[in-house]
């Protein structure tokens, strides 16, 4: 079947998406997007998304083509269209197209693009974990925007593939924030202790939805920035993300974190996370 995309407000086959050159995304990536988790045929924490997407807009002074209520039942419309069940959507909005000046343009209209991906869960990852290296976080200071700049990140993720590992957790000056497309957590004494939610991460939407499973099952949780050496002692480490849900995290930089398995506490959320994404899935 030929992949139906939305652009602006119409589905069209792939075939039929043109990029003008003088869009501000493709020469300035001046634009923002946010990537949806399906399950069962149906976005998981829309709402959610959403209400970051407004918040990223706004920030960046990008008009947003619709209500974000309108934008949801087209999304709903994109995935009927493509028959997904399981997978992600990915929505783009552009500043729009205007001659190359770094000034925003007064008269420049979004540029909305949409489409879907079949994406399993990644089971048999967040059985076994994952392996992470470190490095030092040398990004701008509102990694709490959700653009389309994201060579460091690529550059961050690759930098790990290289080294034979998984991800990259990012560090500022020894103080840990994020990873490359995903929050990073550390279990210390039955605790879970992650990066506020502030400027220097992103405010994952899985992060909160974990966050809040925590506090359900009576996990003490401490959003307070931690030190490598923090991570590299601690109990257990998790990573939070649309398309990972919660992964362990096993060895950085080739160290085991504790035992070099999967703890107690992530099992306990992935349990939970299982329930929260089966009771959004029609039965």
């Amino acid at each position: 079947m030929t992949p139906i995309y939305l652009i602006q407000d119409r589905l069209v086959p792939k075939e039929e998406v043109r990029v003008s050159p003088d869009d501000r995304g493709y020469y300035f990536g001046d634009g923002i997007y946010e990537v949806f988790r399906v399950y069962g045929g149906k976005l998981f924490e829309a709402e959610a998304h959403f209400k970051r997407l407004e918040r990223t807009a706004a920030a960046v002074r990008i008009d947003l083509p619709a209500a974000s209520s309108e934008l949801q039942k087209q999304l709903v419309q994109l995935i009927a269209a493509n028959a997904l069940i399981e997978g992600t959507v990915y929505l783009q909005i552009t500043r729009g197209t205007a001659p190359r000046a770094h000034t925003i343009p007064a008269d420049a209209e979004p540029v909305l693009m949409a489409y879907t991906t079949e994406l399993k869960r990644p089971v048999r990852t967040m059985q076994q974990g994952i392996a992470v290296v470190t490095m030092e976080d040398i990004r701008w200071l509102r990694c709490d925007l959700k653009t389309l700049n994201l060579l460091p990140n690529t550059l961050a993720k690759q930098h790990a593939l290289d080294q034979g590992a998984d991800d990259v957790v990012l560090h500022r000056s020894g103080l840990v924030t994020e990873c490359s497309a995903s929050n990073v957590m550390i279990v210390k004494e039955g605790a879970i202790i992650t990066h506020p939610a502030d400027n220097l991460i992103l405010h994952g939407i899985t992060r909160a939805v974990a966050l809040r499973l925590a506090r359900e099952l009576g996990i003490p949780v401490a959003e307070t920035p931690f030190t490598l050496e923090d991570l590299r002692q601690a109990d257990e480490a998790f990573v939070t993300g649309t398309t990972i849900e919660v992964t362990p995290v096993i060895s950085v930089d080739g160290i085991p974190v504790a035992s070099g398995s999967p703890g107690s506490v992530t099992r306990r959320l992935q349990q939970a996370f299982e329930q929260a994404v089966s009771s959004c899935i029609p039965q």
